[in-house]
């Protein structure tokens, strides 16, 4: 099953991020788990770049699903443009989506996927209003 982007999205984040070696399967590709290791460092880099701490008052993003269609294999040595889109958001949750291509072969995507990002208060364990300064970050056009 493949799941598809949204149409309705918006590009907030993009960077390179290079494979490694040990990124590799046994049949020479990237391993499959690895592409949800870009997606995270994808995630997190973008919510650094907003100068907050990820945990922020004893809140913080916890993933509550996630998916990757892998539309390409990817071979060791190279990097990777990652690229990540924001969708729908209600009071607590915000929906991201992922793109990757080779950067040695732009405008072909290798890998798209997306997870569901809510904000938590670890105390309670319960969701909690996202913060301005994330929703601000989502929607970099109103700024």
């Amino acid at each position: 099953m493949r799941f598809e982007l949204p149409a309705e999205k918006t590009l907030v984040f993009d960077m390179v991020l290079p494979m490694r070696w040990g990124d590799m399967d046994a049949y020479g590709h990237i391993n499959n788990t690895v592409y949800f290791r870009y997606f995270e460092s994808l995630r997190v880099d973008w919510l650094l770049s907003q100068g907050r701490p990820l945990q922020d008052g004893g809140m913080g993003p916890v993933v509550v699903n996630a998916f990757c269609s892998y539309l390409r294999q990817v071979t060791y040595p190279g990097e990777l443009r990652a690229r990540l889109y924001v969708g729908q958001q209600g009071r607590s949750s915000m929906e991201t989506f992922f793109t990757l291509e080779r950067t040695d072969e732009p405008g072909v995507t290798c890998a798209e996927g997306g997870a569901t990002m809510v904000w938590m208060d670890f105390a309670t364990g319960r969701s909690a209003p996202m913060p301005d300064w994330l929703r601000q970050a989502a929607c970099p056009a109103a700024d």
